[in-house]
């Protein structure tokens, strides 16, 4: 947008703000003009009234606050006394162009605050009008009223209907603010329930399983049972530093002290006793460069929920995670051997318990990513979560 457009709508907005101040000052200059050419003793009695009456009018908007609501009231009623006493006065051929004042005055009246005082002051208009004109036309001529008369009723029509659109126009911002503020609610409990849901759920669910697992050891064999446990007091440990990073809303603990790769490589690498527990091997691809920080929570969320699934769901004996870095994005692969399933069917054994591909593909879809999910009943599955590198796409646009 050129620089000179906002200067321009400025400009405008404050010529018609303007304009009524316009509509009272002018006729007002022009009367005295034409007073000071008669040079006339009338004359001369109206135009000192006149000067006082254009003085009171600027004092108006120049010291608006300062006046007060006590003070407008005061202000405006002697403005239209004043108004009307000069109508009643001013020699008959200038008195028509002075008549059209009641229209900015008009405009003051529907300003002041309290609809006693406006339908006063209005009333007051109204009735100075059409002694003047009664005056100029010497009775009754519809030629002479009408054109002031609908002017006034017109632009107090016009006012009101503004005024209401503007009512009408603020209750329905509020409404929007509201529902934006709501939108904003839920979408932060949908975020925590899916942060609970790939991290917290997730990982109590195996730390549960390996408990089960040395409780059927425990008497068999103990030290398969002890290592069990080890293993879950380990985890517990990883589980209390993720809740209070949700309930901080902070970057994942992992991702505060590495990179997005030594976050994934961590989360592959950590220890899962559970007989029948498969393997997971970690690989990266292309070269490597930093991610924004939501953008990398992001990719190692959805991984979290990827590779509890394929371990405690898909029957796998090894599970693959690579990382791999492109120009413009960043993918994270999943991909395991276990017993598959038909996606255009149904869900994966378990994912239907909760958020699963359908939170995955949220939160990839919010960052302008994707998630492709191969997989075929007892040929493993196979699961793509991209997202495009922001800072890089909007390098190339600029």
């Amino acid at each position: 947008m050129s620089p000179t457009i906002p200067v321009l709508r400025r400009r405008l907005s404050l010529s018609a703000r303007q304009l009524p101040h316009l509509v009272f000052l002018a006729p007002v200059a022009g009367t005295l003009v034409r007073l000071v050419e008669l040079n006339s003793e009338l004359c001369w009695t109206v135009a000192p009234p006149i000067a006082a009456l254009g003085l009171l009018y600027i004092a108006g908007p120049a010291r608006w606050e300062r006046f007060g609501a006590a003070g407008r009231p005061v202000w405006l009623g002697t403005l239209v006394l004043l108004w009307g006493w000069v109508s009643w006065k001013i020699p008959v051929p200038l008195a028509f162009a002075y008549t059209w004042l009641a229209v900015p005055l008009a405009v003051l009246a529907l300003r002041m605050h309290g609809r006693r005082v406006t339908v006063s002051a209005i009333g007051a208009i109204t009735a100075g009008l059409l002694a003047s004109l009664i005056r100029i036309g010497g009775g009754v001529d519809l030629d002479v009223l009408a054109p002031p008369l609908a002017a006034l009723c017109a632009t107090v029509v016009l006012y009101r209907t503004q005024q209401r659109l503007n009512s009408q126009l603020a209750a329905s911002r509020a409404e929007l603010a509201e529902s934006q503020r709501e939108a904003g609610r839920l979408a932060e409990r949908t975020r925590i329930a899916r942060d609970l849901h790939d991290t917290l759920a997730q990982e109590l669910a195996g730390s549960r399983m390996l408990l089960q697992a040395a409780e059927r050891d425990w008497e068999r064999d103990p030290d398969a049972a002890l290592r069990q446990l080890r293993a879950v007091s380990q985890a517990l440990g990883a589980h209390l530093e993720e809740t209070r990073t949700i309930i901080g809303d902070l970057t994942p603990p992992a991702l505060e002290r590495d990179d997005l790769e030594s976050a994934l490589r961590g989360l592959c690498t950590r220890p899962h006793s559970l007989a029948g527990a498969p393997r997971v091997t970690f690989h990266t691809g292309g070269e490597p460069h930093p991610l924004p920080a939501e953008r990398a929570v992001t990719l190692l969320r959805v991984a979290q929920g990827l590779l509890a699934n394929a371990r405690e769901h898909a029957r796998a004996t090894h599970v693959r995670v690579s990382l791999t870095y492109e120009d413009d994005r960043a993918t994270v692969e999943v991909r395991d051997d276990g017993r598959g399933f038909d996606p255009r069917t149904r869900q994966p054994s378990g994912l239907d318990r909760g958020f699963g591909l359908a939170a995955a593909r949220d939160r990839l879809s919010a960052l302008g990513g994707r998630l492709t999910v191969e997989s075929r009943p007892g040929h493993g599955t196979r699961v793509r979560a991209e997202l495009p590198v922001a800072e890089r796409v909007l390098a190339r646009t600029l």
